[in-house]
């Protein structure tokens, strides 16, 4: 295998530009969201007990976003190492590492499985539960800004050459290709 392309975000984009991004595009699909599902539910009074959930679901929200990529992974059937972080000494954070490396399009499954998990259920879960709808759209927007970095990866890996390896580590990820061993190029 040879190294095409190494990304890490963290280098390319800044880890505090990274957080202002992320917390603009989370604000920004709440005021998109939030006009046409008032429109909705224009004459229902918002629940107030929602508050106290909505902070625990908020704690607990990047641990769920890491977790629903390990699911991805385990679904299909790919071994990955998994550490988790403690921050601030009580809340978990898991990481993943794959224990090799992995195709193209398990890559692409694994990075929307947040998306598809957490996202796309909670804007179904806003408009079926009325009362509650303000709390599930504030965390669904608060996900939408997390997801930026899955999509920021999605992003390089679809310009990556067809028959591309992906490898996770650390810092960001590489994209791997493999070394045709009759001509010596690569693919």
């Amino acid at each position: 295998m040879n190294c095409w392309k190494s990304y890490n975000i963290k280098k390319e984009i800044g880890l505090h530009r990274l957080y202002l991004i992320s917390t603009l595009i989370g604000v920004l699909a709440f005021i998109i969201l939030y006009v046409p599902y008032s429109i909705v539910h224009n004459s229902i009074e918002v629940n107030e007990y929602g508050i106290i959930p909505l902070l625990i679901a908020v704690i607990l929200l990047p641990a769920m976003h890491s977790f629903m990529h390990i699911i991805s992974l385990k679904i299909m059937n790919k071994s990955a190492l998994i550490v988790i972080k403690r921050t601030y000494k009580w809340f978990p954070v898991f990481t993943y590492y794959t224990k090799s490396h992995v195709t193209k399009k398990v890559s692409l499954l694994t990075a929307c499985a947040p998306t598809i998990f957490i996202t796309i259920p909670g804007l179904a879960a806003s408009f079926l539960f009325a009362d509650f709808y303000v709390y599930i759209l504030l965390f669904t927007s608060l996900h939408i800004g997390i997801t930026f970095i899955d999509f920021w990866y999605i992003n390089h890996i679809l310009r990556a050459p067809k028959q591309s390896f992906i490898q996770k580590d650390k810092d960001g990820f590489d994209i791997l290709l493999k070394l045709n061993e009759e001509a010596g190029q690569l693919n």
